[in-house]
């Protein structure tokens, strides 16, 4: 299961492991190769697009390829909101959902200032490398992945740091298919 970050940030609408469940199973998953988050059922997301919370609506709308809405909506959550993390992520993912990177880093950027807690570094330092991986920078993303891991390994959160180590393990295995050693200065893209 890959969807660290909506797991650690759900708020009871998301079934069992952090994927969202409906009648038939699972609406949503992570797609191992790519590390990018796969809609499986859209009808069902969409219709369920009124129970979700304001974060998870903004990431559903993102996955559901409504990324102005999604970009709207998560502008106006960060706006009105007290603390400012968790929308920082949820937008950073809907900027990278439309391959804004600039920023989607400038907002995992903000939202690693606020972390405050190693948990809370690891969060952002796994979905920054979730994006270096989507930007194809995959020894960055290895880098940024490994010191996920790391920080949630100290932290005893031990089904997190297999997340990230899984995550971890696909960016090495790009750079080893494109003849990239993981260490090699040379490589910033696969």
């Amino acid at each position: 299961m890959m969807a660290l970050s909506w797991q650690v940030m759900a708020t009871g609408v998301f079934g069992k492991r952090g994927r969202s469940v409906g009648p038939e199973g699972e609406i949503w998953r992570t797609d191992l190769s790519t590390l990018r988050d796969v809609v499986l059922d859209r009808e069902a997301m969409t219709a369920r697009l009124g129970e979700y919370p304001s974060l998870e609506r903004v990431w559903a709308l993102s996955l559901l390829d409504r990324g102005q809405q999604a970009v709207s909506e998560g502008r106006a959550l960060l706006t009105n909101s007290t603390d400012r993390f968790r929308p920082l992520l949820v937008l950073a993912h809907a900027y990278q959902r439309q391959y804004q990177w600039h920023e989607a880093a400038r907002m995992q950027e903000d939202a690693l200032r606020l972390a405050r807690s190693p948990a809370r570094e690891a969060l952002v330092r796994y979905e920054i490398g979730r994006r270096l991986f989507d930007e194809a920078l995959y020894r960055d993303a290895a880098a940024e992945l490994e010191w996920a891991h790391d920080l949630y390994r100290t932290t005893v959160r031990e089904r997190l740091a297999r997340v990230c180590d899984q995550a971890l393990k696909r960016a090495r295995e790009v750079l080893l298919t494109n003849g990239i050693a993981p260490n090699d200065p040379s490589n910033q893209t696969g």
